[in-house]
């Protein structure tokens, strides 16, 4: 089981540039395997409530709550560590450019020396969509385009795709990643449609707000949508659940952990913010530790 961890998106914090070091340097040193970055271009004030994760259709947002760029946090977070597993958790993949990211993420890659994965979803505020100029629509076939697109710009030389959404022929993408596939690009969401879109297209699953008893489910309609595709999985195909999300307060329940594992997950991530009200990086360090002797340990 890994272990990986979202910083403190909070103001004063994630976007300071001598806390973010000093974090990343006590994630290291600490063993986690990987820091997890959220995207959200921006964030309506008032929206149709359609965040599926909550009883009233709110997301929960602090009003001092930090998202920075995910690919620049991340990019330098490569320049300060050596070791750590540079993760986006998740990009909102239908609104971005197909080209364009499929070269930030290469770029990114080689010079963290392969350590980037790539958690992608289609998130879920109309709004957001809005500002950035995409439709809402048709997010869910936007992001297989994506996926399928990005592909072929870093593995065919030249590289042709034609979509609906996305189109070009005879191209090359001068950067490539360093890992010969491409980036590890794990889907996000808890959906079934989320699932089936791993077994075919992904790298990994991460899906959010979820019981170990759905990931049971939700694995088994992976797995069928990849054997129906004649994909086949690796053994170890890497699944990350984030516990708390599911049950508030419940960080250091081994039980619930446990159940997790037994269900397929492989990787556990918390947030920063679990370490309690006292979130300088004295108490982010013990909550690391305490995580990894009391739960990890267990497992």
């Amino acid at each position: 089981m890994k272990f990986g961890l979202i910083p403190l998106c909070q103001r004063g914090r994630i976007d300071s540039p001598a806390w973010t070091r000093s974090f990343l340097a006590v994630a290291e040193q600490r063993g986690v395997e990987s820091v997890w970055m959220p995207e959200h271009v921006v964030m309506a004030v008032d929206y149709e409530p359609l965040y599926e994760y909550s009883d009233d259709g709110r997301a929960p947002i602090a009003e001092d709550t930090v998202m920075p760029d995910p690919l620049h946090w991340l990019t330098f977070a490569a320049a300060c560590t050596d070791t750590l597993q540079l993760c986006t958790g998740v990009l909102i993949g239908p609104q971005h450019s197909a080209a364009i990211l499929a070269k930030r993420l290469a770029t990114l890659d080689c010079l963290s020396g392969g350590r980037l994965q790539v958690g992608l979803g289609i998130g879920w505020q109309r709004e957001e969509y809005q500002a950035v100029g995409v439709p809402y629509q048709r997010r869910g076939q936007r992001l297989d385009e994506l996926i399928d697109a990005m592909r072929a710009l870093w593995c065919d030389n030249p590289a042709s795709f034609c979509g609906d959404f996305v189109d070009f022929s005879n191209v090359v993408c001068d950067t490539r990643p360093v890992r010969p596939g491409g980036v590890p690009l794990h889907i996000g969401g808890s959906s079934a449609a989320a699932a089936k879109r791993a077994g075919l297209r992904g790298n990994g699953f991460f899906p959010y707000v979820i019981s170990p008893e759905a990931v049971a489910a939700r694995l088994e309609e992976l797995r069928a949508t990849a054997i129906a595709a004649r994909r086949p999985l690796p053994q170890d195909f890497p699944v990350t659940v984030w516990p708390a999300s599911y049950r508030p307060g419940a960080t250091f329940d081994v039980g619930l952990a446990r159940a997790y594992r037994d269900a397929g997950v492989t990787r556990l991530v918390c947030t920063a913010a679990e370490a309690g009200e006292d979130t300088d990086l004295p108490a982010i360090d013990q909550f690391i530790g305490r995580y990894q002797d009391s739960v990890m340990g267990a497992l």
